[in-house]
């Protein structure tokens, strides 16, 4: 069976010294190893190759016959750290709260323990949705049961 922490702790050596970090580690049927990564700066595909080449040295096929996937922690995935926050500082997110509210808004500051985000209602005026500030709110991580990126293409 494969050991998490393990495989976190190789993930770690292999980013250390880099602006890039762990997310989240997944191992599924006791075969199947995701690890997602993100960067403060960039992720590219060969920082995530990097990290699997050095994951895949580390282990021995003849004992465990796992797939392993390391990839960006994208859009499909919540926000989960500070840095995170922090890295997303100017983008739309979309909160949703311990107590079950919801909040639209753009991120306008970020530390280790709070998030600031500029409120953000969206009306229909004439079958057309327009935004409009309403305010802002700073909150602690720890109200805060997932955050989302939101894409917007306009």
């Amino acid at each position: 069976m494969l050991n998490k922490e393990f495989i976190r702790d190789l993930v770690e050596e292999a980013l250390e010294g880099t602006d890039r970090f762990l997310v989240d580690i997944t191992i599924k049927n006791d075969d199947l190893i995701l690890v997602f990564l993100d960067a403060d700066s960039s992720l590219t595909i060969d920082h995530c190759v990097e990290v699997s080449r050095h994951i895949e040295s580390n282990l021995d096929r003849e004992v465990h016959d796992y797939e392993l996937r390391v990839s960006s922690s994208g859009l499909d995935h919540p926000l989960s750290m500070p840095r995170q926050y922090v890295k997303n500082i100017g983008r739309s997110i979309r909160l949703e709260m311990n107590d079950g509210a919801c909040h639209l808004g753009r991120i306008t500051a970020a530390d280790n323990e709070n998030v600031t985000v500029e409120l953000i209602h969206e009306k229909k005026r004439n079958k057309i949705k327009q935004q409009e500030v309403a305010g802002s709110l700073t909150v602690a991580y720890s109200e805060i049961k997932e955050g989302w990126p939101v894409v917007s293409f306009t």
